[in-house]
């Protein structure tokens, strides 16, 4: 009696639900859904490549050294990881929408075939449930909101691998649909007035707009047009603060007459005020600085060579280095500099930026700037310098 219940219920169940046959529109089906596809896989696998060389790079140590050259590598990396997650939001939506009557389906009856169709289910459930969490995540870290109580860069390089395998997995069991959509011409079908052609176009120019208008901020020329993005590229010698002075509580530690870089070996020490480091070798170098948040700018910074800081201590060649700031507290206040970034020529303790004495907001008295360093690292009001032995 109670399994007659049962199946009545489950009966009832069954008719209230609309059937995936219920929903008749032409723009929705595999055709737009391939095609949104392909790109918002492009784009995921761009998103994932440049995170993974912006997780590594910024690790305090790694098997293989990274480039440090071109200079705005990462820059462009990054750039390019918001671009594309920019993107990616748009074409996620259109996809999901092309292809929301599937949920509808009911389950067949073969058995080789409900396997493929609960791992398709499964591999749906898991895609949707990362993309949706790494757009909102990456979009709240590029406003610099953390309403959560996890490790953003961890736990968005961890979820990243669930996307790309989720990923995999959906188009390994699709992939018969997928080659019969993509290689199919469209047919100017008409749906209230749109072509599935016409939705497509609808689609990439909006995923276009979404990236100028919020992406494009790392990109020199087009910075204005970027009316979304989260820095506009003002700020002191050209170059946006992501943590001002203030906000580090550094203010008065940075204004101190009595301030004096520390610059530590074993067995010796050197003390150097701001008036020492200005009177010793200079070398300027125009390098970009970039964070994550996807906002990059490139500024003509002056300062002392830190190989040469160095050497005043009689540190060996090729020796990492420990970048201390004077910032009382916060995840950034230390950075390791690496043996091959602290000896190459244009790592800088910088004094200056575009021929001026660094701001506070800057990082006065001096700051850390190298070639292909994540925003963060580049180590702000830098107090000690200590040589790893």
């Amino acid at each position: 009696m109670a399994l007659l219940s049962g199946t009545r219920l489950t009966d009832r169940i069954d008719r209230l639900l609309p059937r995936e046959g219920d929903f008749h529109s032409s723009l929705r089906g595999p055709d737009v859904a391939s095609r949104v596809g392909l790109w918002l896989g492009l784009c995921f696998l761009v998103a994932l490549l440049t995170g993974v060389y912006s997780h590594f790079a910024q690790q305090a140590a790694t098997a293989i050294p990274l480039p440090r050259r071109p200079v705005s590598l990462y820059r462009v990396t990054q750039t390019l990881h918001i671009a594309a997650g920019t993107a990616a939001v748009p074409l996620l939506l259109v996809k999901m929408w092309a292809v929301y009557p599937k949920l509808f389906a009911r389950p067949p009856r073969d058995r080789r075939a409900v396997l493929l169709h609960v791992l398709e289910r499964l591999s749906i459930a898991a895609l949707v449930a990362s993309a949706i969490f790494q757009l909102a995540t990456g979009l709240a870290n590029a406003a610099q909101w953390y309403p959560w109580g996890f490790t953003f860069r961890e736990t968005h390089y961890a979820v990243g691998w669930v996307a790309i395998g989720a990923l995999l997995v959906h188009v390994a069991v699709k992939l018969p649909t997928i080659r019969e959509a993509l290689t199919r011409r469209l047919p100017p079908v008409q749906a209230g007035g749109v072509t599935r052609r016409s939705l497509l176009r609808t689609t990439w120019l909006a995923a276009g707009v979404a990236v100028l208008a919020t992406a494009a901020a790392g990109v020199p020329g087009v910075r204005r047009i970027s009316v979304l993005a989260v820095r506009s590229g003002d700020g002191p010698g050209g170059v946006p603060v992501n943590r001002s002075a203030a906000a580090a509580g550094v203010s008065a530690l940075a204004a101190d007459p009595g301030f004096a870089l520390s610059v530590v070996a074993p067995g010796r020490e050197v003390r150097l005020s701001r008036a020492d480091l200005e009177a010793l070798p200079q070398t300027s170098a125009e390098l970009p600085i970039a964070c994550v948040e996807g906002w990059s700018a490139s500024g003509t910074w002056s300062g002392v060579r830190v190989r040469d800081l160095l050497a005043l201590v009689g540190a060996p060649a090729h020796t990492a280095v420990v970048v201390r700031s004077l910032q009382p507290r916060g995840a950034w206040r230390e950075s390791r500099l690496p043996a091959e970034v602290a000896a190459d020529p244009l790592t800088l303790l910088a004094l200056a930026l575009a021929g001026e004495p660094l701001s506070p907001d800057h990082g006065y008295p001096c700051r850390i700037i190298a070639p292909n360093r994540p925003g963060v690292l580049q180590t702000k009001w830098v107090s000690h310098l200590e040589v790893q032995a």
